[in-house]
């Protein structure tokens, strides 16, 4: 007997969507904030870049803010009752922008596509680790079956990597691995420009009758075109949007919020994002975080709410855990737990040997400085970090004597380091609308990106075991413990602040908004210019 998913019919209304009455020749300008690494959706690594993804693809099913799972491609789906066999009913109207029919033969091209080595590894290994194949059981129905059940199956399919790409693009593109012109989704927007370094252009889908579930209207996309302009700049984006260059901006600096605030001709939006906070994760590897004493010390040297007062002006949200305040998994026993003590920070300086200091003021044991490295890639780097780091830099040399030093890198020489082990700490955040796909790719032993090299059989466990079940209490319980013993048991990682969108725009913008899952920029489908 198989469990059935109740869903809405897509094919019916967007619960409570309108039909566009007409389409305007209505085109906007929009300046972001970092240039995409890749327009691939399946490839997708950067937060920024979501709204651009879902721009161009759609997704199998959608995901709203209660967790609770839509349709979007998929008009409804089943699980059987041992929760290894997926049977996903498709839309019958949906066609690529190349003019081919989106079928139960495209979804198993694009599940297959994940099975070609080194392809997308991290994904592989995660997301889809319980993925055993995809089959064809009718022209618009397609089965996939697992190898065991998996509680981070359903957010795949709602997530950019489900982001359906033409089976022909995906065979003849030029570049697969940076996407482009030439791979093609199903999406209300078509890229037709593309210039590096400067902007990406897309025009209007006129097609485009699909979608997701919770969508403000149905039909093709109000704007006629859409122009993003990569300004990484925060002056620079703010100045654009000031003169009328540009009438959407995101990546609004702390500094500029009050302004905006206060101009009767703009608008500002914000949002929490869901997954993981921005955190410094210790390298345990190798001297000096490989002592335990060490890793706390650095923490309680860092007046967080000092540091993130000055950088952010009050806009930014404290982080105590590896997991965002925004998921339901956040576990808000760790607050207060650590953090802010100068004095135990030198006591465990002391402990651990760290006892004289040089000419500089800097700690020296056996002749070294205590001296540590934050190695970053420069496509990853937004929110200031860059300045929020020198101003923790400022904070671990006065209060107890560490050498923290940063570098940003570009992309490759970046990866390069964090291959050769050359690195103390690893700054990161992810945006995965289920932490719980974040965790798993950041605390096993064998996880993609395990940064701070640390392995605990326990947590292994508890993660494997969160994933098997549907059960979200469960979940909560298990994720909790993985929090602790990430934060407070074995202090591998120093979480700073919960990452937020800001979206400033021009008054005469509307339909702005938020991802309900991820709380990153949705995308333009519904914005429009005018009342």
């Amino acid at each position: 007997m198989k469990r059935l998913i109740p869903v809405l019919l897509l094919g019916l209304a967007a619960c409570g969507a309108q039909p566009a009455e007409s389409a305007p020749a209505t085109t906007l300008t929009w300046a972001i904030e970092t240039q995409p690494i890749t327009l691939n959706p399946q490839l997708w690594a950067q937060n920024k870049v979501r709204p651009l993804v879902f721009n161009q693809f759609d997704a199998l099913l959608s995901k709203a803010g209660d967790g609770s799972f839509r349709p979007w491609l998929a008009t409804s789906w089943k699980v059987s009752d041992d929760e290894l066999t997926y049977t996903l009913d498709l839309r019958r109207d949906v066609t690529f922008h190349d003019g081919t029919r989106f079928d139960a033969a495209a979804v198993k091209a694009n599940l297959d596509q994940f099975l070609v080595p080194g392809y997308n590894p991290a994904v592989a290994a995660i997301q889809l680790k319980a993925f055993d194949r995809a089959q064809v059981a009718a022209p618009y129905q397609v089965k996939i079956t697992l190898k065991e059940a998996d509680a981070l199956f359903l957010d795949f399919l709602a997530s950019p990597y489900a982001g359906q790409v033409s089976p022909k693009a995906l065979k003849s593109a030029k570049d697969l691995k940076f996407g482009g012109l030439d791979l093609v989704g199903t999406g209300p927007f078509i890229l037709d420009r593309y210039v590096q370094g400067q902007e990406i252009h897309y025009r209007r889908n006129p097609a485009y009758n699909w979608p997701p579930a919770g969508a403000a209207h149905r039909g093709p996309a109000h704007l006629s075109a859409i122009t993003y302009r990569f300004l990484p700049e925060a002056a620079v984006r703010i100045g654009a949007l000031s003169s009328g260059q540009v009438q959407v901006i995101e990546g609004v600096p702390a500094t500029e919020v009050a302004l905006i605030k206060k101009d009767p001709d703009l608008a500002l939006l914000t949002s929490l994002n869901s997954g993981t906070a921005y955190s410094y994760y210790f390298n345990t590897s190798h001297a000096p975080f490989d002592d335990k004493r060490v890793r706390e010390a650095f923490r309680e040297a860092v007046n967080v709410d000092a540091v993130l007062q000055s950088v952010y002006q009050g806009t930014a949200t404290r982080a105590w855990s590896i997991v965002g305040a925004k998921s339901p998994f956040y576990d808000a026993t760790l607050e207060n737990r650590y953090g802010g003590d100068v004095a135990k920070a030198n006591a465990l300086l002391d402990a651990a040997g760290w006892k004289q200091r040089d000419a500089e003021g800097y700690r020296v044991k056996n002749g070294r400085r205590l001296t540590v490295g934050e190695v970053a890639s420069a496509p990853f780097v937004r929110d200031r970090r860059d300045i929020l780091a020198q101003a923790v830099q400022a904070q671990v040399k006065q209060n107890a004597g560490i050498d923290f030093q940063v570098r940003i890198l570009d992309q490759g020489s970046a990866q390069k380091a964090l291959e050769e082990n050359a690195y103390e700490l690893f700054g990161n955040s992810r945006g995965d609308s289920d932490a719980g796909a974040a965790l798993n790719l950041i605390l096993p032993e064998k996880a993609a990106i395990n940064r701070t090299r640390f392995a605990d059989p326990r947590v292994d466990a508890w993660l494997k075991a969160a994933s098997a079940t549907h059960d979200q209490a469960e979940r909560g319980k298990l994720y909790a413990r993985v929090q602790r013993a990430a934060v407070v048991d074995n202090a591998i990682v120093f979480p700073l602040y919960v990452p937020a969108d800001q979206i400033a725009a021009s008054r005469s913008v509307q339909g702005l908004g938020f991802d309900p899952a991820s709380g990153t920029p949705a995308s333009a489908y519904d914005v429009r210019i005018g009342t």
